[in-house]
């Protein structure tokens, strides 16, 4: 495990009381379109990511930019709803600076929500996919400048796996599970690009998540992620792709994954 501090303390000059003193049971970062997830919660308080120094913002539609403490059945979450992104000029560092400030809270799991392209032909738009592995396509890691090396045998929890695989079944629809391929960006992938993932073993590709993770597991979080699978990938399906229909799926698909979430906490299920 690598010896990083969660936060330089150069890194956040300033964090607004309210943020810096609420312990979250859970950490959950919001991707293109599930920001609605929050309004299924009780809100507490809500952050820019403007009021604190040291954070990147976005200027992607469907992130929205800020923090919110939120409560879900009771149980408090701190929710990164919107992500800055590598093809937005960011350091692979800076895209991760979320997770390091979610870190010094010190919940129990982080959990990374994005939207994907699906490369599986029985993964279907409207689905979802847990993260069993990943492929990091970008070339970059958040924990470049020092020896950080860290173990990434297990990126996303096996247990954590379990447990909501088993919540899925019990509440009738099917969780996927598969590697997601993270790519640069900001353009779509071609055909052919495709295709090459396809035999690398990816199921879902994606412009963000890897970073978040790679960065949570070296500060020793445990981590879920889940795809919303919005749409077919490049040359699985004759359809253009357009961010609007990423947004549109992924608004629809947010309820299913917050009766999951809800479940898991209520019976408080991912505590380490």
């Amino acid at each position: 495990m690598t010896t990083e501090s969660a936060a330089s303390p150069e890194e956040f000059i300033y964090i607004p009381p309210v943020l810096a003193n609420f312990r979250p049971k859970a950490a959950l970062v919001l991707g293109s379109g599930l920001g609605g997830f929050a309004d299924a919660c009780e809100r507490i308080f809500e952050v820019s990511y403007a009021e604190v120094p040291g954070l990147p913002q976005s200027g992607v539609p469907g992130h929205a930019g800020k923090f919110a403490g939120v409560s879900l059945g009771g149980v408090p979450l701190l929710l990164a709803v919107g992500r800055a992104h590598f093809y937005e000029g960011h350091t692979a560092r800076r895209v991760a600076a979320h997770v390091r400030l979610m870190a010094r809270l010190a919940p129990d799991v982080l959990i990374l929500t994005n939207a994907a392209g699906t490369l599986n032909p029985d993964f279907a738009p409207g689905e979802w996919m847990m993260l069993a592995d990943h492929l990091n396509l970008t070339g970059a890691s958040p924990l470049t400048g020092g020896p950080n090396f860290c173990d990434m045998s297990e990126v996303y929890s096996r247990e954590l796996r379990s447990v909501f695989h088993g919540l899925a079944r019990e509440q009738g629809w099917n969780l996927h599970e598969g590697v997601y391929a993270c790519v640069p960006g900001p353009q779509y992938e071609t055909p052919a690009e495709v295709r090459m993932m396809r035999t690398l073993g990816a199921d879902a590709v994606g412009m963000s998540t890897v970073f978040e993770a790679v960065q949570a597991r070296a500060l020793g979080l445990r981590v879920a992620a889940f795809s919303c699978l919005t749409n077919w990938a490049a040359g699985v399906s004759p359809e253009a792709l357009s961010h609007a229909e990423v947004m549109e799926t992924g608004a629809r698909a947010a309820g299913r994954l917050c009766s999951l979430l809800e479940s898991a906490l209520r019976r408080n299920v991912l505590s380490a």
